[in-house]
C-alpha cells in the first residue's frame, strides 16, 4: 500500500511538472501551410534575388494570425518586410496559393505559389511569388502552371526560393 501512495505522488508530480505551455505543437503542413520560421540562405536564396539584389540569406516568421515579419541580408545589411498573408489550398498536389500585403517598409501586394515536403525529420518550402501591386507587369505562378510559371514561364527557375523550415 505503501508503495501504491509513493507511485500516485510521483506520477501526480510528473503530471504537474509539465506546464501545457512547455509542449510543443505538432506542426502539420497539410491543415498550418506556412505557419512557421522559415530560413533560405546560400544556394537556396533564388538567383533572381542573388544575382540583381544581392541577397544572400532570408528569414520568414509567418504567424498563425496571418502576419508575417521577413528579413533579407545582403552583405550583412538587413531589410525588414512586414505585412499580412492569406493562403489557401490550390487543389493541385500539395501546392498553396499565398497573397501577401506588405506594409512595411512601402505597401507591396505579392502573389504566388508554395509547397511544403517532409525532408528527414524537418520541412523544407519551394516558395515563387511576384510584386503584382503596384504593377511592375509581373504575374504571378500558378499551381496548375507548377513552379517556373512567373511571367508565364520567362523567369523560369531564377525565382524560385528553397526555405527550411527552423
Amino acid at each position: 500500500m505503501k508503495r501504491l501512495f509513493f507511485i500516485l505522488i510521483a506520477v501526480a508530480t510528473l503530471f504537474s511538472a509539465c506546464d501545457r505551455s512547455e509542449v510543443e505543437d505538432v506542426y502539420n503542413p497539410a491543415e498550418d501551410g506556412i505557419v512557421g520560421n522559415w530560413l533560405s540562405k546560400g544556394a537556396d536564396v533564388a538567383p533572381l534575388l542573388a544575382t540583381y539584389f544581392k541577397v544572400d540569406s532570408i528569414t520568414a516568421d509567418f504567424k498563425s494570425n496571418n502576419t508575417y515579419a521577413v528579413t533579407s541580408y545582403a552583405a550583412g545589411v538587413p531589410t525588414n518586410y512586414v505585412g499580412t498573408y492569406a493562403q489557401k489550398k490550390s487543389g493541385t498536389g500539395a501546392i498553396w496559393t499565398i497573397e501577401l500585403n506588405q506594409s512595411t517598409p512601402t505597401a507591396v501586394t505579392s502573389e504566388g505559389i508554395f509547397e511544403i515536403t517532409k525532408a528527414g525529420t524537418g520541412y523544407t518550402m519551394k516558395y515563387e511569388v511576384v510584386q503584382t501591386e503596384p504593377n511592375i507587369g509581373a504575374t504571378p505562378p500558378t499551381a496548375s502552371a507548377g513552379f517556373g510559371s512567373s511571367n508565364g514561364g520567362a523567369l523560369g527557375q531564377s525565382n524560385i526560393q528553397k526555405f527550411v523550415k527552423r
